[in-house]
């Protein structure tokens, strides 16, 4: 998984965690795609100290990732999720309406996460 992909997940799990401030610079370097030197710009503060931040808050954030694993085990819970729909949509033979059904609930779970 690509830096950008880990961080914004970390976030969502645990941006409730960090400072105000330190939340914005995550959300416009991540989220939005400004520059070191747009968000300098806007904040009034240099692009070093922009820097800085995020490099400390992307620490914070894989520190907590590293003691509450929460962005693993919802990405182990997805990929299970996924290999039982795929499993399921090998049923083809006239499955029963029990196998339609629960192949409809995790469709509706997959779908959840992605919206």
């Amino acid at each position: 998984m690509d830096k950008v992909t880990m961080i914004t997940l970390m976030y969502d799990f645990y941006g409730q965690l960090l400072t105000e401030r330190q939340q914005k610079f995550i959300e416009l370097y991540y989220g939005n795609d400004y520059s070191l030197g747009e968000i300098a710009e806007n904040f009034g503060v240099s692009r070093q100290a922009v820097h800085d931040t995020l490099k400390r808050t992307e620490n914070m954030l894989k520190n907590y990732e590293d003691k509450l694993r929460l962005v693993d085990k919802f990405l182990t819970q997805r990929n299970k999720l996924a290999e039982a729909a795929r499993l399921l949509d090998e049923c083809t033979d006239s499955p029963p309406r029990q196998v339609v059904r629960a192949r409809e609930i995790l469709q509706e779970v997959l779908e959840m996460d992605r919206g």
